[in-house]
């Protein structure tokens, strides 16, 4: 960069923003300016040293930081292998412990922001074990307990939680320098466990701790939304969804929240019936690498309810083929639909497999309610009977499932509203299994034989088949 006085100006306010940035990432200095992350997040990522001094990765920290605070995330997982392989930098290091910390503390939280949890607490993990001090070890346990409530990991990211909040109170750090991980890692926990009171506490805190953070504010209305859902205001929690959606507080939000606000949208939708609908609010979501949102497995619920079986399956073999890179909180919800579906299509085996997987799952992450919400009852426990004859040991946490399973289930459907066929349909179903034709039919119902050929490709369609026979099986299988 030329030496001119702009030049020398912006390197100097540069030079300001990390160095003030810096400071103030964990508690006791006071909060991050907008203005300064603005700034950082906008600058080119630094060059990769030839050997990390604790100003190379304070000034990474802060620049890493900032993106992940203002939503300049087009890099991915990208930028992080620029300078780390597993959590361990590429060139040789010279840092001080605390530094070294710093510099893991802000790789985790950008990693949650992308989307990658499982990858943002191992980050958070290793800045844990490098931290010496109470600010540090703060930032790091915020780090963990964001990283493990995204992967449904709810007991570990309480117990991470908890020893942030004990160490923020022993040291009496002003309010306004919570860390905003530990408290969206309370709201996902309190929205798993269904504690709409937690998510008003909460929102709460957002808006009055920082009240003119733009990005604080919409994350606060987005708890509220979600709260609504919980507590089944749908028509006041989709109309709060679609003013934060498409109103121009958008532009000031971070992508992990917009698309929470997406699948929360499609839960409303599917909790009043309007299965269809959810498909298409979700039709233009992009799932990152890490799956902590997934789009497969929101879709995978409407498509259940719908009859669309073999549609599920083949939406969400990924999911499943990648289960390593797999966010738990997303696969768990996608493991119990597969498991009604193959039962459906008459995999036993499979389905017994994956509602197994599910439950092992579950009995090591820490219980939530969520990953039940509009499961067919019926189908639902008699899976739970046969893994239950298999495994004994899951008893106990099926019994406790049972107990709320009823208040959360999918509403009884007859079979043709299940797999989603009209009025006019469900009567063409019915003579399908007859011995007459297609033009016989036609005649008998008045219309052309085009118009018939068109209603029996939407009913195989909608059933998942290509043929008349496997179309009379399947809806023998649904007891139509």
């Amino acid at each position: 960069m030329p030496n001119t006085q702009r030049s020398i100006d912006a390197r100097a306010a540069f030079h300001a923003a990390v160095v003030t940035t810096a400071a103030r990432l964990a508690p006791g200095h006071g909060i991050p300016e907008q203005r300064h992350l603005a700034l950082l997040a906008e600058a080119p990522p630094p060059p990769l040293p030839r050997v990390w001094t604790d100003t190379a990765a304070l000034t990474l920290a802060a620049v890493l930081v900032s993106r992940a605070r203002r939503d300049a995330l087009s890099e991915g997982l990208s930028l992080i292998d620029r300078y780390f392989v597993d959590t361990r930098l590429t060139r040789e290091a010279t840092l001080s412990d605390d530094a070294r910390a710093h510099l893991l503390a802000a790789a985790g939280e950008y990693c949650c922001a992308i989307g990658w949890p499982q990858v943002g607490a191992q980050y958070g993990a290793e800045a844990l074990l490098f931290a010496d001090t109470d600010p540090v070890r703060y930032r790091a346990h915020a780090v963990l307990a964001l990283g493990h409530a995204l992967n449904g990991e709810y007991e570990s990211s309480e117990n991470d939680r908890a020893a942030a909040q004990a160490l923020f109170t022993d040291n009496a750090w002003p309010d306004d320098e919570i860390d905003y991980l530990v408290l969206l890692a309370e709201s996902l926990v309190a929205a798993a466990w269904k504690q709409p009171e937690r998510l008003a506490a909460v929102s709460t805190i957002l808006h009055e701790t920082r009240p003119d953070d733009p990005y604080w504010d919409y994350s606060a209305r987005a708890i509220d939304v979600m709260r609504g859902l919980v507590e089944r205001d749908y028509s006041g929690a989709l109309a709060a969804n679609w003013q934060l959606s498409y109103g121009s507080r958008r532009h000031r939000s971070h992508r992990m929240i917009r698309d929470f606000l997406t699948c929360i949208r499609s839960d409303i939708l599917v909790a009043r019936g309007e299965y269809t609908e959810a498909l298409a609010t979700l039709f233009s979501g992009q799932t990152p690498p890490g799956h902590g949102i997934c789009f497969p497995m929101q879709r995978s619920v409407a498509l259940l309810l719908l009859g669309r079986d073999r549609e599920l399956l083949a939406e969400t073999e990924a999911c499943v083929a990648d289960e390593t890179d797999h966010c738990l909180r997303t696969l768990t919800p996608t493991l119990l639909r597969r498991a009604i579906a193959f039962a459906r299509i008459g995999s036993a085996r499979r389905a017994a497999q994956s509602m197994e997987a599910a439950l092992l799952l579950i009995s090591r992450t820490g219980g939530s309610i969520t990953p039940f919400i509009m499961l067919p009852l019926g189908e639902t426990l008699a899976l739970f009977d046969e893994v239950v004859s298999a495994r004994p040991e899951l008893g106990p946490l099926v019994t406790g499932i049972r107990d709320f399973l009823p208040s959360v289930a999918a509403p009884s459907l007859n079979p043709a509203e299940a797999i989603g066929l009209t009025p006019t349909e469900r009567e063409l179903a019915v003579l399908l299994s007859s011995d007459r034709n297609l033009a016989d039919i036609a005649r008998e119902r008045g219309v052309s034989l085009n118009t018939v050929k068109s209603q029996v490709r939407s009913i195989y369609a909608k059933l998942g088949v290509s043929g008349r026979a496997e179309a009379v099986g399947e809806l023998l299988k649904r007891t139509f």
